[in-house]
């Protein structure tokens, strides 16, 4: 091995610990069934584009099976039963999440794309630890703080996105079956195997028939059950074009709603800040699943003073990035999730390039097979391109800089989303002053991307309102 110059040897995980079936079925009132229209998809790994499974496609009679089993579950089981009595459902389900953590993971990484490394090590154990979190909320609703006596909506419909599959049903299912109601589900049609997952996982933990339903499919499935009348709360995590959509469908009807929606997230570095700790937080920040995350620092805002040096240390670290195989426990970045998101992503990338901005990525050799992205920043950006304001949802940052904590804030808060931040600074006080001003539902400070159970998020503006997590994401579930 020559000096300064180092080779990684793989080291796959092991893909045999999970056992995909060549085609699956609807989980309705906790059978497995066929759907009324006959109809199916493929589900493809995107590192390989390998056909996985075949997957139903559920029509609107399905949907109104789906519905119909929930809502007898809801008046005959789950809503009348008490709420230590639910908590031990939900224990059980985080503890079975647990023992079969690592199944998960993998079938996670060849269904999304993303590194077995952040399934297993991020992904998994918020997914328990959101079960865990909310089965101690079941039988404390009444010292929630909404009031005396706050009893459940009825039947939830939610509907979640393909970036984190497994995280964002536990964000949807945990506090819903917490306050009583039951549910009907639809993952994302590019990443279901591992809500079918959860299907089963809610057989072995004897959770009563219809309290969880799964109903699979694309965009279809997704209206037929947001704008079914026997549904009494919708949610929504995914894109703000689709979230307006569903707020059209859901106005003038009893419907709850909550939309988690897209971001276009600042990331903003003064000049006293430790530099090499803000380089890892951007490189967390927008590297992080492929930059397939709503609250990703997809804009870096520098102070003048030290963009050169702080650039110069970015691309440095981004030169040491792993792209390839995500089930390589020495992958950073794995594959982009399908096709039409990475197709998306290469337009955006280009308008990017003619509108002036001058493109960078490091030398990176990308499988022949599969849906890749390098690792990409942009310099010289203005604030009106489209790259620094539309979400490109890819490992793609847009790089502008700033001279004072005015300025910082100014080109912050000039997008149309609101859902996350990140504020770089030794000075506590100047934390503080820009977390009153920066219109983001999320602001961390001196870090990124780091999640809690028991925080809530959420966002403003066109990021969509609403908040999942803690205390805050008991309310979207009850009556009070």
């Amino acid at each position: 091995m020559s000096e300064n110059v180092f080779e990684y040897a793989p080291a796959p995980e092991s893909a045999s610990i999970v056992d995909i079936r060549p085609a699956y079925g609807l989980f309705i009132n906790g059978e497995w069934v066929e759907g009324q229209d006959g109809r199916s998809y493929k589900s493809v790994n995107p590192a390989t584009e390998e056909v996985l499974a075949e997957i139903t496609e559920a029509g609107p009679a399905d949907v109104d099976r789906a519905v119909a089993a929930a809502r007898n579950a809801f008046d005959n089981v789950w809503g009348p039963m008490p709420g230590r009595e639910r908590a031990k459902y939900l224990f059980r389900i985080a503890r079975l999440i647990q023992e079969r953590s690592r199944e998960l993971a993998v079938l996670e990484s060849i269904d999304n794309g993303k590194p077995i490394r952040e399934s297993r090590d991020v992904d998994l154990p918020l997914v328990a630890a959101h079960f865990f979190y909310y089965a101690g909320w079941a039988d404390k609703l009444a010292h929630a703080g909404f009031g005396p006596d706050p009893r459940p909506l009825g039947v939830a419909g939610q509907v979640i996105p393909w970036n984190f599959p497994l995280l964002m049903l536990a964000w949807k299912i945990a506090p819903a079956l917490a306050c009583g109601n039951t549910v009907v589900l639809k993952p994302a049609e590019t990443t279901s195997l591992t809500a079918l997952a959860f299907a089963d996982i809610c057989r072995q933990a004897e959770l009563p028939p219809g309290v969880v339903n799964i109903v699979t499919g694309a965009g279809e499935t997704g209206r037929a059950l947001v704008g079914h009348p026997g549904i009494d709360k919708v949610a929504f995590t995914g894109s703000t074009e689709v979230g307006k959509q569903i707020a059209r469908m859901v106005a003038g009807t009893r419907k709850r709603l909550t939309l988690e929606l897209g971001g276009k997230a600042a990331n903003v570095i003064f000049d006293d800040a430790p530099l090499d700790q803000a380089v890892e937080g951007v490189v967390n920040g927008i590297f992080f699943n492929q930059g397939h995350v709503c609250c990703a620092g997809s804009r870096l805002l520098v102070q003048e003073s030290v963009a050169e040096e702080l650039l110069a240390r970015l691309k440095t670290r981004m030169a040491t990035l792993r792209v390839g195989d995500p089930l390589d426990k020495n992958t950073d970045i794995g594959a982009v999730n399908s096709a039409e998101q990475l197709d998306k992503i290469r337009t955006l990338s280009q308008i990017g390039e003619a509108e002036g901005a001058t493109r960078w990525s490091p030398p990176c050799e990308l499988p022949s097979r599969g849906f890749w992205f390098a690792p990409t920043v942009f310099t010289g950006v203005a604030q009106s391109h489209r790259i620094a304001r539309e979400e490109i949802f890819g490992p793609v940052l847009s790089v502008l800089t700033f001279r004072t904590p005015a300025e910082a804030v100014e080109k912050a808060n000039n997008t149309p989303y609101g859902l996350s931040a990140g504020v770089w600074t030794e000075k506590g006080s100047r934390i503080l002053w820009m977390a009153e001003r920066l219109r983001a539902g999320v602001v961390w400070a001196n870090t990124f991307n780091k999640f809690d159970p028991a925080a809530p998020f959420g966002g403003y503006k066109e990021s969509g309102f609403g908040r999942e997590g803690g205390r805050h994401g008991l309310e979207a579930y009850l009556d009070v």
